[in-house]
């Protein structure tokens, strides 16, 4: 077994991608703000890197081309963390709060296509946040001490919380350990929560004596009763700390991706690949006729973190085995139709970091819109979903992208 640092194992779930992110709402229902011209604004989200000093957040119509600077220009956030997500045609700048209460600001467009500030209110800090139906579900999730999670339904069109429910996380997990959900995803008119398995015992927090399993838990809502726990054994956990491993796609279907990175006591345990699995839609088990061993497709690499373009394809942040591939850091496409993996092409040779957990998707869903950081300089990309080729467009100067997001006006 390789031996892991605490350090060196979240820098490889979470150093390459952006600790802010933000997710496209495709819902369809953006109904919540803006005034609806037909017109799209992008924002763009970066950081100085200044101490005590959070992200800009950048406007743009069009970021194919030209550039854009943090100088002079932007709305520039207040506290030093802050993550992102989209819905109702509102974005939503969450503070994380190092445990205690944090802001929750939202914003929309004004029919100049301005961002403007709809409201600010304080919330619980949260390790999960997601779109489902007209509210944000939020998550509080302990890693020791008490074993409570608490969950809050927002109302992404009015900015107010609406809903609360608890789950024991120990009771959850019922293996003398505790859940530590990694994600939600809105799956037909349920919420399914991908969990690890962990210790929480505030040495080895995030360690297990179980880490060649998979486990979701499936959720009714909006009443957030606990219905039942799909499980399985051909991999590890769905996902990782602050990153989504479930995703629904046009069909209905579940795809879930693991990359297998369960530790105990810094030493990396899991034995299963790093690989995608699936749940058919209508079911509440996964298919046991369909696995997709990507690590074996990649030759050795394992999945950092996903975001969906369309029709299969997704987008994969890919780490390596530094004793086997010089632990380098890739962009991949996935198809999970046809079981297909390809490496991006025209992509920088080096990452600092990227955006890749959430991102956005051209208007005609073939590409993924990506902020890549080199120390070269930092870029937005379009990578194609068919053929993984990546196209370079705006430069951001003057600070490191954080994410990429889309609202109407």
């Amino acid at each position: 077994m390789k031996k892991f640092s605490t350090l060196a194992l979240f820098s490889a779930l979470i150093a390459f991608t952006s600790f802010s992110c933000s997710s496209d709402d495709k819902s369809g229902n953006d109904t919540g703000g803006g005034s609806d011209t037909g017109k799209t604004k992008y924002i763009i989200t970066a950081t100085t890197g200044a101490t005590g000093v959070a992200d800009y957040l950048l406007t743009a119509d069009d970021v194919s081309t030209g550039s854009i600077t943090t100088i002079g220009n932007g709305v520039e956030q207040d506290g030093t963390y802050r993550y992102y997500i989209t819905a109702q045609n509102n974005f939503f700048s969450l503070l994380y709060g190092q445990g205690n209460p944090g802001a929750v600001t939202t914003y929309n467009l004004n029919t100049e296509g301005k961002l403007v500030k709809k409201s600010d209110f304080q919330a619980e800090t949260v390790h999960v946040f997601a779109a489902v139906n007209k509210d944000i579900l939020t998550i509080k999730v302990p890693r020791s001490g008490a074993s409570i999670a608490s969950m809050y339904k927002i109302d992404a069109v009015n900015s107010l919380i609406t809903g609360e429910a608890q789950q024991d996380t120990k009771v959850l997990a019922g293996n003398g350990e505790r859940a530590f959900f990694t994600w939600a995803t809105q799956v037909g008119d349920k919420v399914y929560m991908p969990y690890m398995s962990i210790k929480g015992d505030g040495v080895d927090n995030f360690g297990t004596v179980n880490p060649d399993s998979t486990w979701v838990a499936v959720y009714n809502y909006p009443e957030l009763k606990l219905e039942k726990v799909i499980k399985d054994n051909r991999t590890s956990y769905l996902g990782a700390y602050f990153t989504n491993g479930l995703f629904q796609d046009e069909n209905g279907d579940a795809y879930g991706f693991s990359g297998a990175i369960a530790t105990s006591n810094a030493v990396l345990t899991s034995t299963k690949p790093s690989a995608i699995v699936k749940i058919k839609k209508g079911t509440t088990e996964f298919d046991q006729s369909y696995f997709f061993n990507v690590e074996e497709k990649s030759g050795g690499y394992k999945i950092s973190s996903t975001s969906y373009i369309s029709k299969g394809k997704f987008l994969l942040l890919m780490y390596g085995n530094a004793g086997k591939n010089n632990g380098a850091v890739k962009l991949a496409v996935a198809d999970v139709y046809n079981q297909t993996f390809t490496w991006v092409t025209n992509a920088p040779a080096t990452l600092t970091s990227a955006t890749s957990r959430y991102n956005i998707t051209t208007e005609d869903g073939n590409a993924a819109i990506i902020g890549i950081n080199t120390p070269e300089g930092n870029w937005i990309y379009t990578i194609n979903g068919t053929t993984g080729v990546a196209t370079r467009g705006m430069k951001v100067e003057g600070g490191q992208i954080t994410a990429i997001a889309k609202l109407k006006y």
